[in-house]
């Protein structure tokens, strides 16, 4: 990885304590707001946001308790607090000019929340498969599913960054992950431990209590919203790309869009496809 551009970093404070992480990777055009999928970090999505910088000004950021941001002081880990994270991102980097952006799933949904927290700050959001469940209990109680059991179960020490490729190249989901996006992710997504191996910069615990406060409240915000919305959704047969097309049928407010040859994982697995398809979109939003 000695050959990647390298971003411009900064710290940003939000909420609850928190310093964000985020990545100026610059480029030319508007302001554009890159955010990740639970359990990952912003360099893992390099491949798809250098595709964007030849239209973009593009900037990322880690989400509280993931890549190089801190945990929050009260260790809950509420949605609220990932739309505050990126309200912060966005008075730091363009204080009162609304703003375009692409969040893949806890980002996409985050960013819904972060527009109906501060509602004009955001003019169109293009989402991979948004965390939208209806309901709502996002006030620190943790609603337990099968994702935050399986989080809590992921192993989070390695000997070394080799031996978490030959893992995770070799297993799904992540095997199917563009070889770039998988390197990227390894390399900023562990931190080098004590005893000479690399641990998960995002614990298990706190991946697992982000997939609780998965009911929201996104499902309702993104119905009212004023920012133009676009939901890509890969293919069927999952529990979040079934569940989108229910909520999202019939209605008129957001623009779906298919990909019925693409898992969740889609903007880790066809970065250069993905990118450009959402550079369309947001560039044909009235400004």
């Amino acid at each position: 990885m000695n050959d990647r551009y390298e971003p411009v970093s900064d710290r940003v404070k939000s909420t609850d304590d928190v310093e964000i992480q985020t990545y100026d990777y610059g480029g030319q055009g508007p302001l554009l707001v890159m955010c990740h999928a639970t359990g990952f970090c912003a360099p893992a999505y390099e491949p798809f946001i250098e595709s964007l910088t030849d239209r973009f000004r593009c900037v990322a950021l880690d989400f509280r308790a993931h890549g190089r941001s801190t945990q929050p002081s009260h260790g809950h880990m509420s949605w609220a607090g990932m739309a505050s994270d990126i309200n912060a991102v966005l008075d730091h980097y363009s204080p009162g000019q609304p703003v375009v952006a692409i969040g893949h799933s806890l980002g996409g949904g985050s960013l819904v929340l972060a527009e109906a927290a501060m509602p004009g700050r955001l003019s169109a959001i293009w989402t991979f498969e948004p965390i939208l469940f209806e309901g709502s209990v996002d006030d620190g109680e943790p609603d337990p599913s099968f994702m935050s059991d399986g989080a809590r179960r992921r192993r989070s020490h390695f000997a070394d960054r080799d031996e978490v490729y030959q893992r995770y190249s070799s297993r799904p989901p992540l095997s199917g992950l563009d070889d770039r996006s998988l390197r990227l992710y390894i390399e900023h997504g562990f931190s080098d431990a004590g005893d000479g191996g690399v641990e998960l910069r995002c614990s298990p615990e706190f991946e697992a209590r982000t997939f609780e406060q998965h009911r929201n409240g996104a499902a309702h915000a993104v119905m009212n919203i004023d920012a133009a919305v676009a939901v890509a959704i890969g293919r069927s047969g999952t529990k979040v790309s079934d569940q989108l097309r229910e909520l999202l049928d019939g209605q008129g407010k957001v623009e779906v869009v298919d990909y019925a040859d693409i898992s969740h994982f889609g903007p880790l697995e066809e970065p250069e496809r993905l990118a450009d398809e959402a550079a369309t979109w947001l560039l044909s939003r009235p400004s």
